[in-house]
């Protein structure tokens, strides 16, 4: 029996679940409030686009603090494997880069957006921009249509709600999704922004810095509670880049946090050499002292640090920058050394849920069939996406929910 589908979002799971129920014979009906389907699409991977990742999906519920194991069906039913072969089979070519992350060979989010757009085309999808709902019309417990807000009433007989979370309002996602389905009676989880920049209690002046090739440690008080290797970048405000935005999903889910923050507990010890243990490290700079013996301090570590952290390092080791290389005694090496390996951050508080990769909170997973998305309130009600109450790390995890949940979503069983 062909069905009345609507599908309310035109991101990466509302697309994905029009092309799906539409595949099936159904008449489906895209609706999307910008002026064009795929905006936060367009902009993954700092345009790039990061796809998915290439792990083990095994491995996937691992980078998913955010309610992974709701996702094992939909990750089962539609795995890295297959969003791969899919683009794939659409023309998009992919390569897998470090991280084992996945991008697409032309280098530009587009090819996924328009690869998207031409098969909304192809499967007769009716797609409605501009356009926005005032409501979800429900009669005894199940769906019959949805109004929108130039006053017209679409019945239909499902409705696939992909709304997005509240991360990158411009993009069309500020949370709307929510109302929708507070309103038909679901809980929704406080949102709130992940993969997010964190101010520092710290001003370095550090602006712009990237770095390469570091590790990080997380601690809540004394206790080490995240790790992570990779790049990171020094903001006027304090610290992003992808192992700080990895670190802040695993920060945000703290019991008090707001508390902790404020009693400056949670610290991150920056490994600006993680190769290198203290011993080797105090061998590689002694070296480097040796070669530069008879420069001052301050001029002595070009070899080593990049030369905007080079004023910020002595003044934390509290060495003399102006002694000559062949003063240094072992005590303020040591110094050096420990401020290395343990360049010190203090977490202030999160940038603003607008500056958020993706967003934590949403609609409960315990109000939605983890095997189909289906609402277990509201019959024929379907949910995927962001908009859900599931959040990953970052490196493409969180565009395979997006797509996952969107196929499953869009079978509609």
């Amino acid at each position: 029996m062909q069905l009345k589908v609507v599908v309310i979002g035109g991101g990466p799971a509302g697309m994905m679940a029009a092309i799906e129920a539409s595949k099936a014979g159904n008449d489906v009906v895209l609706i999307e409030r910008m002026n064009r389907v795929g905006k936060k699409l367009a902009i993954t991977g700092k345009g790039r686009g990061n796809l998915t990742n290439n792990i083990d999906m095994s491995d996937f519920i691992k980078n998913v603090p955010g309610n992974g194991k709701f996702l094992y069906s939909a990750f089962s039913q539609f795995t890295n494997r297959d969003l791969i072969a899919y683009f794939n089979s659409l023309g998009v070519e992919t390569k897998v880069e470090r991280g084992e992350r996945v991008f697409p060979v032309s280098d530009t989010a587009m090819s996924f957006v328009n690869a998207l757009q031409s098969e909304l085309k192809k499967h007769s999808v009716t797609v409605k921009l501009n356009s926005m709902i005032k409501k979800i019309i429900v009669n005894d417990d199940t769906v019959d249509g949805v109004l929108l807000d130039d006053g017209k009433i679409i019945k239909c007989n499902k409705i696939i709600l992909a709304t997005g979370g509240k991360s990158y309002p411009l993009t069309g996602s500020d949370g709307y999704g929510y109302k929708l389905a507070r309103e038909l009676g679901h809980t929704i989880i406080e949102p709130k922004g992940s993969l997010i920049p964190l101010e520092t209690y710290e001003k370095y002046d550090l602006q712009g810095l990237s770095l390469k090739n570091v590790s990080i440690k997380v601690f809540d008080g004394s206790k080490e509670i995240y790790n992570d290797f990779g790049e990171m970048l020094f903001t006027h405000f304090g610290v992003s880049g992808p192992i700080i935005l990895s670190a802040s999903a695993h920060i945000l889910r703290l019991k008090n946090i707001d508390d902790r923050l404020k009693n400056k507990s949670i610290k991150i010890s920056l490994d600006l050499k993680p190769a290198l243990s203290y011993e080797k490290l105090s061998q590689r700079i002694q070296r480097d002292f040796e070669k530069y013996t008879k420069k001052q301090f301050k001029n002595s570590l070009t070899d080593l640090l990049p030369s905007k952290l080079i004023p910020e390092v002595i003044r934390l080791s509290s060495n003399e920058p102006n002694k000559q290389v062949d003063q240094i005694n072992k005590a303020e090496r040591d110094n050096l050394v420990k401020v290395l390996k343990e360049f010190p951050i203090t977490i202030k508080k999160f940038r603003p849920i607008e500056e958020a990769i993706i967003t934590a909170g949403g609609i409960s997973t315990k109000e939605i069939s983890p095997q189909t998305m289906e609402s277990k309130l509201i019959n024929g009600l379907y949910f995927a996406g962001e908009v859900i109450d599931v959040d990953a790390y970052t490196g493409g995890f969180n565009l395979q929910i997006a797509f996952s949940t969107g196929y499953v979503a869009g079978q509609l069983l």
